[in-house]
């Protein structure tokens, strides 16, 4: 394989800061609309929604954000008694209403950062004849 114009290390860089993994420009989503992703990078063409299914991988990143990275500690502190069940009851419930909606971005980000990570081939950048990615 031929030596990589973006890097696995830029993926991950650039999925961190919510930018296209391709290109590194801000264009994840369409401008006004914040949880409206754009089919395509309007810089680079790179084709971010990959086909059918693809929106399960944010989907289940963010279902494992907020179940296991916020509302698991919360059972855990009621279960060890250092919060009491209202408490409980009540930070879960935020937590599981918030945390989904303001993660929803960098669910979209990491999701992509994830798949060009382990397959860096598939971006523009990266192939022989640099033209529009296909469905693939």
């Amino acid at each position: 394989m031929n030596a990589l114009k973006v890097t696995r290390g830029q993926v991950l860089s650039r999925g961190l800061r919510n930018e296209c993994p391709n290109c590194g420009h801000h264009t994840l989503f369409q401008a006004g609309r914040r949880f409206r992703i754009n089919e395509r990078c309007p810089r680079c063409g790179l084709k971010f929604d990959r086909g059918d299914g693809f929106f399960l991988g944010p989907f289940v990143l963010n279902y494992s954000v907020t179940v296991f990275g916020f509302v698991a500690p919360v059972i855990l502190l009621y279960f060890f008694r250092l919060i009491g069940p209202w408490a409980t009851f009540i930070a879960s419930a935020i937590g599981v209403l918030v945390l989904p909606i303001a993660f929803y971005r960098a669910s979209w980000s990491w999701w992509l950062m994830i798949y060009f990570y382990f397959l860096p081939e598939k971006l523009t950048a990266n192939r022989a004849d640099r033209g529009q990615d296909d469905e693939e």
